[in-house]
């Protein structure tokens, strides 16, 4: 028999309650809730989580107990129920049957830009340029989310610009859309105490803070005293038991300070529950393309994360250089897509190029447009999972794409063509191809490629 989402949710909701009670011992129980209500989905990612909760020794068994004990129990409730069951026990499978019925990709994340408006002014960063006269209006993001949720997403990831320009907005979406999950790639200068209460009120917002590894380090791409207003808000989150995490763009310059083992622990010892890692791009007219790391320097970080995830308790993802758990590029709409604060519905962050806008089209409209088509039908864009962006290591790909669907520049103040944005590409492309086909084909051979090739096949079918 189906068991209705109502009841679901109820039965999630008591079993997060009762974990709080000896999180230890209960964890176990939490998880035998879990397996049936998800049934055959997800088992391999709950299959890890229950070897993690089931050994002590476990180097994740400590950010286990830490999410456990550190984070608001509300707070913790309401996370699981919106991230386990919204956005992947009830989402995921509207989302096949829209996947199937258009044969077009349908996203579990939708990223948005609430406002070009940004306070820091940081080297290298597209946002920059556009200026503060671009918002999408509470009504157009609810319109968006509103959308997304009849097509089974249910999470949502603030971008920018800062998006905490807009913190007023950004609360009362978490209020109306409390079935959803909110992320936001911040800056953290605005968090203040007002805003953290009204965090741990909702509960459903979690900040994803942009550091450079040190204060020399980010105070010299994002201006001198962020580094102290970043740790404050993070002490702020910490003292108020909310989720909170760092994002961090790796760069030729930055690339050795914040992939360090220092940096690691300090995020650590701070409290943090997850890193993100980003490849810089050279997106826009002004970009600085001697901030693409080396050959040598992306192989080296590539070895420090896998290190550390082995070593240390500490969540960690390298987007550029993990596609082979997600069977390559996860943009334009696979897993997610990008709406700019002009309402053009981008298949990237990082590529500002389309063909729909949302105040003329539905979100359906355009996962079904000839652009989104085009990264539909040519994804994965090379079976080598270290090269999965049709920009970045395959710079040949986008100019065709966006020449052959009509798409335009989506860049408000300096638009870019396709052909010169790769051009910036093109060598940092040659230079990494024959480091990244040895590291994907030479390490094991022929054998270990196709392994990984026919598991990214069977997860991308799942």
């Amino acid at each position: 028999m189906q068991i209705p989402n109502s009841l679901k949710k109820f039965g999630i909701e008591q079993a997060v309650s009762y974990l709080s009670k000896d999180p230890e011992k209960n964890l176990p129980t939490l998880m035998n809730w879990v397996d049936k209500l998800a049934g055959d989905s997800f088992a391999r990612q709950r299959d890890a989580i229950r070897t993690i909760i089931n050994d002590p020794e476990n180097v994740y068994y400590p950010l286990v107990t830490h999410v456990m004990h550190d984070v608001d129990p509300e707070v913790l409730k309401t996370t699981f129920v919106n991230f386990f069951l919204s956005a992947n026990i009830i989402g995921w499978p509207k989302q096949d049957a829209v996947r199937e019925k258009y044969n077009c990709n349908v996203p579990w994340a939708v990223l948005l830009d609430p406002t070009s408006a940004c306070n820091l002014h940081c080297t290298g960063c597209w946002a920059a340029e556009y200026g503060d006269k671009l918002n999408l209006t509470y009504d157009d993001i609810d319109s968006i989310i509103t959308q997304g949720k009849e097509l089974g997403i249910y999470m949502y990831i603030y971008t920018g610009g800062e998006p905490l320009v807009r913190k007023k907005d950004i609360i009362r979406l978490c209020e109306k859309h409390s079935d959803c999950e909110f992320l936001c790639f911040t800056n953290a200068t605005l968090i203040d105490e007002a805003f953290a209460d009204d965090m741990l009120r909702v509960k459903n917002f979690i900040p994803a803070i942009s550091l450079e590894g040190d204060e020399a380090a980010t105070d010299g791409r994002r201006g001198k005293g962020t580094y102290q207003k970043v740790i404050k808000a993070i002490h702020l989150l910490h003292d108020k038991k909310l989720i909170y995490g760092i994002s961090s763009c790796y760069t030729s310059a930055n690339w050795d300070s914040i992939s360090s083992e220092e940096y690691y622990d300090s995020l650590i010892e701070m409290g943090c529950y997850f890193i993100w890692y980003f490849h810089y791009m050279p997106v826009g007219n002004d970009a600085a393309p001697q901030l693409l790391p080396t050959p040598e320097q992306r192989t080296a970080l590539y070895n420090r994360i896998r290190h550390y995830r082995g070593t240390k308790p500490l969540f960690a993802m390298d987007f550029q250089n993990d596609a082979e758990y997600v069977g390559g590029c996860i943009a334009g709409g696979r897993r997610y897509l990008h709406i700019n604060a002009n309402g053009d519905v981008d298949p990237c962050v990082f590529i500002h190029y389309s063909d729909s806008n949302i105040h003329e089209k539905t979100l359906l409209e355009a996962l079904t447009s000839p652009l989104f088509r085009a990264y539909h039908d040519g994804q994965p864009f090379n079976d080598n999972m270290l090269r999965p962006c049709p920009m970045l290591e395959n710079p040949e790909k986008l100019p065709e794409m966006v020449k052959k669907t009509g798409a335009h520049s989506t860049d408000p103040q300096s638009p870019e063509s396709a052909e010169h944005l790769c051009a910036k590409c093109a060598k940092y492309a040659e230079c990494w191809t024959p480091v990244a086909d040895q590291m994907w084909h030479g390490s094991k051979g022929e054998a270990k490629y196709l392994a990984k090739k026919q598991a990214a096949e069977a997860a991308a079918k799942k």
